[in-house]
């Protein structure tokens, strides 16, 4: 099997792409929409792996160009600030699932598998679910990622009080990164 994965965080690309090659499916990476279409163009994959966010553009608008190019490629959507608007958005764009991040390699291997080979609902919950706690200090970081560390900005963002963030963060050390 190989596979296209689509996400402008280099760090987490090439951890999953090392994840995924140790199960012994082939990935490539690429950081852009530009990036993904050129090497759907010159590359035919069996998946594709699609951020909701690269940069600041969206994944959805890359489903029908990938369909388009490619209509057997399985597209899943990832995303680590999920709604239900937006998983309802890209099926209806022809996205083949929609993931949570952060989501385990048995997840995503599972998602990819024809639908027979899936097991029921109820076995994967467990392992595809994430902690409250760590959804809610992802976003937190994405919101601080967002306002470049601005405490009230991020606070705004979020529609939270800037003291009840400064709470949150005091409960455990951020690292805003500048990328």
């Amino acid at each position: 099997m190989k596979g296209l994965l689509i996400d402008d965080d280099a760090l987490f690309g090439r951890t999953l792409q090392r994840a995924l090659e140790r199960r012994g499916v082939a990935a490539t990476t690429a950081g852009t929409v530009d990036e993904a279409m050129d090497a759907a163009r010159a590359t035919e994959f069996d998946f594709a792996l699609v951020d909701l966010k690269i940069g600041k553009e969206s994944g959805l608008k890359l489903i029908g160009p990938l369909r388009e190019l490619r209509p057997k490629l399985r597209l899943v959507m990832m995303t680590g600030y999920g709604s239900v608007a937006t998983a309802i958005e890209a099926i209806k764009a022809g996205a083949d699932d929609y993931l949570l991040k952060p989501v385990s390699v048995d997840a995503i291997l599972r998602a990819l598998s024809p639908d027979e080979a899936q097991p029921a609902a109820d076995e994967a919950a467990p392992e595809s679910m994430t902690p409250l706690n760590r959804l809610e200090w992802e976003h937190i970081q994405q919101a601080l990622r967002a306002t470049d560390g601005n405490i009230s900005a991020a606070a705004r963002l979020l529609g939270i009080e800037r003291r009840s963030l400064q709470r949150k963060l005091a409960k455990r050390p951020t690292v805003v990164r500048k990328e």
